[in-house]
């Protein structure tokens, strides 16, 4: 996925296992790019004999549904939230509190 947010662009499956540097297998590499397709995570056209393949989210949204599907269900939601909040540094903490401040105001308006 890093790959496909880095290039900004759709990409086939060549040009991403030529960005991963050759590493791992063309087949491996298409076979993740179909896998990633079947669960929406990117979406893919036609291009010639294959596919190009681009994320359906960019990277900051990706996480923050991660993020959301982590607490999702728990029973210990206020410890797992408790122990990310502890764990920010505090430039962390202030950005946190700021957004949690602007997302407040919306809610009220």
């Amino acid at each position: 996925m890093a790959v496909l947010w880095a290039a900004g662009r759709p990409m086939s499956a060549t040009e991403v296992q030529q960005e991963v540097g050759g590493e791992l297998a063309y087949n491996t590499v298409q076979t993740i790019l179909i896998r990633l397709h079947e669960k929406k995570t990117v979406e893919r056209r036609r291009a010639g004999r294959g596919h190009v393949y681009w994320p359906v989210e960019d990277e900051s949204t990706a996480a923050a549904s991660q993020m959301r599907a982590a607490l999702a269900n728990r029973p210990d939601r206020h410890a797992v939230l408790q122990r990310f909040a502890a764990s920010l540094d505090e430039s962390d903490a202030d950005l946190l509190r700021q957004l949690l401040g602007v997302a407040e105001r919306k809610r009220g308006a």
